[in-house]
């Protein structure tokens, strides 16, 4: 059973990829860019998840001893935390370093300086969603210009005593190039979406997280 099984996947698999080529062949010239625009999309995606994995924003050992950090400084147990931050191996990381070197000064002054390295941070999450957004808008202009031009083909087919060939030609065209474009956009809009809500989550926690760490760090705190 197990060896009909592979013998089965192993015939559908190339028969799985000639159809995609043959689908990407009938789209026609508007296929390549959409190809590229695939690409592209893909590699935003995977950078997104990625850079926004809890270890690179806020790394739950790092959350839970800076929870703590009044507590630490109050015992001088805080130089490893320090250290730890100073490694700036992430957001939370890099913007506890910011509070912490501002430490014992008032606390407007460190919040101002935390909300400096902030702003930086906040467009680090950001990046890539701009790839995501030109994706978006550019697959299914693209596919409307596949579509355009099949229906080009299909007319000059009609006109020269209905050439059916050009005609099935042109209709493959309109309709390869538009689905492949709306393929693209649309996966491109669901990451787009849950990208946009976990940056947003994310900022919430780090402003909450901070705000305690400020709270910890200025100087009446530290010298009562």
């Amino acid at each position: 059973m197990f060896e009909i099984l592979m013998q089965t996947s192993a015939g559908a698999t190339p028969g799985i990829m000639q159809a995609a080529w043959d689908f990407l062949q009938k789209g026609g010239i508007f296929m390549i860019p959409l190809g590229v625009t695939s690409v592209v999309g893909v590699a935003a995606i995977v950078y997104k998840f990625l850079s926004l994995s809890p270890q690179r924003v806020i790394p739950a050992a790092l959350e839970k001893q800076l929870a703590n950090f009044h507590e630490l400084a109050q015992n001088d147990r805080e130089v490893p935390v320090t250290k730890e931050v100073e490694k700036g191996g992430s957001a939370l990381a890099r913007l506890a370093a910011s509070a912490i070197k501002h430490r014992g000064k008032p606390q407007g002054d460190i919040a101002n300086a935390v909300e400096s390295a902030a702003r930086m941070e906040v467009a680090r999450l950001q990046s890539g969603i701009g790839v995501l957004d030109i994706v978006i808008t550019v697959a299914p202009l693209l596919g409307l210009l596949g579509t355009a031009s099949g229906l080009v083909t299909i007319f000059q087919g009609l006109s020269d005593a209905a050439d059916h060939l050009a005609i099935a030609r042109g209709i493959a065209e309109a309709l390869n190039t538009t689905i492949f474009g709306l393929a693209i956009a649309v996966p491109c809009v669901i990451a787009h979406g849950y990208f946009t809500r976990r940056i947003e989550l994310l900022t919430v926690r780090l402003e909450s997280l901070l705000a305690d760490l400020i709270d910890a760090c200025r100087g009446d705190s530290i010298n009562g």
